[in-house]
């Protein structure tokens, strides 16, 4: 069969199962199949696959039909300007968190030598993609699962970050005080009574407890608050994505601690995604 044909047939199952994103996502598992880019794939359409190649590309063809997601069926999510080992214990990186990066790197312009802790590391995309475009800084991540603290050192190995970056199981509670520069989360924030909503590849296959944000959406979020008001150096910054609908209530939160709200930042969608503040007392 040609790579013409097993796209053409993959699409129309994909599309017969609603999955809107058919036809780049046959592009994708083909990639990884032949161990071809999508370049190559769309330059060789006439290209002959072996038997081996058929089935694999069907196999991966029929799990995404069920809507596993790609990035669990490659292994990998390209972020920022960066590509991540991602397993399914691990939270799948979102174009939104990038705005988080773009920011960091923004109020850290003049800044050298900063200390970071990233909680959820998740991937440690993060973190590992602010540590690579800032030479001089160092940082920690932390999470509660020890799956993806597995795979944020496989991802600081594969982007030369090991000497910079360190990656253990641990609770916001086990941490020393007075010594971050800057803390960044990405903390689950979605409602306990809204992640019947999600599409079906996230809430099925994504971990719950990296979503799950508890009855009003900040119960993670509030712990984060208040033990970075004792983990923060004087004037050090707490960096955090939220819910479209949190501002306020992340505003009164930070403000209940001694945080001096510096901006609130919108995403590609211009709705409220990013909230940034100083630690004053």
């Amino acid at each position: 069969m040609k790579i013409r044909q097993a796209i053409l047939n993959a699409y129309k199952v994909l599309s017969k199962n609603q999955i809107k994103s058919a036809g780049l996502d046959c592009e994708i598992l083909l990639s990884k199949v032949i161990s071809k880019d999508r370049k190559y794939i769309l330059l060789n359409l006439d290209e002959e696959l072996n038997e081996k190649n058929i089935s694999d590309f069907k196999d991966l063809v029929i799990k995404r039909s069920l809507n596993k997601p790609v990035a669990y069926l490659t292994g990998k999510k390209d972020f920022w300007k960066y590509s991540f080992f991602v397993s399914d214990q691990t939270l799948i990186p979102r174009p939104d968190t990038e705005i988080l990066i773009e920011n960091v790197l923004k109020i850290t312009k003049r800044k050298s030598k900063l200390n970071i802790l990233d909680i959820g590391t998740g991937s440690g995309c993060i973190l590992l993609s602010i540590l690579k475009d800032r030479s001089d800084f160092y940082g920690t991540g932390i999470d509660i699962s020890k799956d993806c603290i597995d795979v944020s050192r496989i991802n600081a190995t594969n982007l030369k970050l090991s000497n910079r970056s360190k990656f253990f199981k641990s609770d916001i509670d086990n941490l020393f005080k007075g010594k971050y520069d800057l803390i960044i989360s990405n903390p689950p924030y979605i409602k306990k009574l809204d992640l019947k909503y999600l599409d079906k590849d996230v809430i099925d296959f994504e971990p719950k407890n990296a979503l799950d944000g508890g009855l009003e959406g900040t119960s993670t979020i509030k712990k984060i608050i208040m033990r970075s008001s004792d983990l923060l150096k004087n004037n050090g910054k707490l960096i955090l994505e939220i819910a479209f609908d949190q501002k306020y209530k992340v505003k009164k939160l930070l403000k209940d601690e001694g945080f001096y709200i510096n901006n609130i930042i919108k995403d590609y969608a211009k709705k409220d995604r990013c909230i940034i503040s100083t630690k004053i007392k």
